[in-house]
């Protein structure tokens, strides 16, 4: 088992903290707490026997954003009357959202740095992602339900009986729409896991077959999956992702082929489409997806303060007040219901939440970083290499976008798994 561990580790990453950082990642999705724990291990191995991390630019601008929290904590705890109803120490809470994250960023490097290591983490996530589809197929499929726990609710599955909501899987994770983030971060990855087996097998390689249908019952179990949560979401990073892990080479006959097959959902869920062409589309089309799609089964049952639009321009006056440093971590919760009456968490934009909580300086820096590195990432030729670093990139770039419409990230798994991503392309860019 620990030789099966060891293989692949990078020359620079100790062998204590790359079998503790290959184990957190499999045991992730499961528990962060588990993982938590083994990752306490790269994290303070990683941070030894290196150049100073001030040495790459990178860093410098995370702790430079770090700085800027900071103050804007500070601030608010000497103005905290402005603003009766929000608790000062949810400031200073949500800081552990972001700042151990920076550090992370620069400790797990070691880990992640060469293609080999990169895939064998890689395949630890695709297997970990197993418990979420077990459990997600067993709540809507089997009567599954719990809460499952363990140590006292230090381990908690949720598993709400019939889905949360009600219909849609959301399996050991306790809302649906985090299990898509999930799902749709590791799909990228079953797939280069899925082109890897198919090429063994077709090189009659040993062993190669069995393989190819353990990972085909896995890419089964997961579009099943995906297309359960009722995500629109991960039904788009499940598409889209297709061609960006095949590569270039593939998409002159991929794309028309995805065109062609996805035509008959645009025109049954377009508006404006001709009865004449629509009624067929729709005929073909499960009312279950055109409906979703375009709002139709929803359409009249939300509130005006419900909707994304109303919560971005709502937010986007409150930055106008305090554009520098914020509101203060979780404090649109606070606000909103004041402004409008309804409760909601967050702004469902990871860009106007951070501009939000922390003032537009940390928005810029922390979104124009992440793009950054995924402009790098496509400049330097990562989408034209081997099927694992395609993945890679196709699965810290899917759940980026997804950040555009919700904040998956506000789980911490989803949290751990994106920072691990992009420690990965800061490996590859350098």
């Amino acid at each position: 088992m620990l030789a099966r561990l060891d293989a692949g580790r990078p020359p620079q990453a100790d062998a204590l903290g790359w079998r503790c950082f290959q184990l957190a990642v499999f045991v992730l999705p499961a528990s962060a707490l588990f993982a938590g724990l083994l990752l306490l291990v790269p994290l303070i191995q990683g941070s030894r026997r290196r150049a100073p991390w001030w040495h790459d630019r990178v860093n410098v601008l995370w702790m430079l954003t770090a700085a800027l929290m900071v103050v804007g904590a500070v601030a608010l705890t000497f103005r905290s009357q402005e603003v009766p109803d929000y608790p000062v120490s949810l400031a200073w809470f949500g800081l552990f959202n972001w700042l151990p994250f920076f550090w992370a960023f620069w400790a797990f490097q070691p880990y992640l740095a060469d293609g080999a290591a990169r895939r064998r983490v890689a395949l630890a996530l695709v297997a970990g992602t197993v418990p979420v589809l077990a459990t997600g197929l067993g709540q809507l499929l089997l009567g599954w339900h719990g809460p499952w726990q363990i140590l006292g609710g230090a381990v908690i599955w949720h598993l709400k009986e019939g889905g949360n909501p009600t219909g849609r899987l959301s399996g050991l994770f306790d809302y649906a729409n985090i299990t898509a983030a999930w799902l749709a971060l590791s799909w990228p990855l079953l797939l280069a896991a899925l082109i890897s087996c198919w090429r063994r097998w077709r090189d009659r390689l040993a062993g190669s077959g069995w393989r190819l249908l353990v990972v085909l019952l896995l890419v089964v179990a997961q579009v099943a999956s995906m297309v359960l949560t009722d995500s629109r979401n991960a039904w788009g990073v499940m598409v889209t992702a297709v061609p960006l892990v095949a590569g270039p080479a593939s998409w002159i006959w991929m794309l028309p082929l995805l065109a062609l097959a996805l035509l008959p959902v645009a025109l049954a869920t377009l508006p404006g489409v001709p009865a004449l062409l629509q009624d067929p589309a729709r005929a073909v089309v499960p009312q279950s997806i055109w409906g979703r799609l375009n709002d139709f089964n929803h359409h009249g049952h939300r509130k005006l303060a419900s909707l994304r639009i109303t919560q971005w321009s709502v937010a986007a006056s409150l930055i106008a007040e305090r554009p520098w440093l914020g509101w203060g971590a979780a404090a649109f919760s606070v606000i909103y219901p004041l402004r409008t009456g309804r409760w909601h968490g967050h702004t469902h934009n990871i860009s106007i939440d951070l501009a939000f909580s922390y003032g537009l300086p940390v928005g810029v820096l922390v979104v124009g970083l992440v793009l950054w590195l995924h402009i790098r990432g496509v400049r330097q030729g990562m989408l034209q290499g081997p099927v694992f670093d395609r993945a890679w990139w196709t699965a810290a770039f899917m759940l980026a976008v997804l950040h555009a419409t919700d904040i998956p990230t506000y789980d911490s798994r989803v949290n751990i798994a994106g920072w691990i991503l992009l420690a990965g392309l800061r490996c590859w860019s350098r």
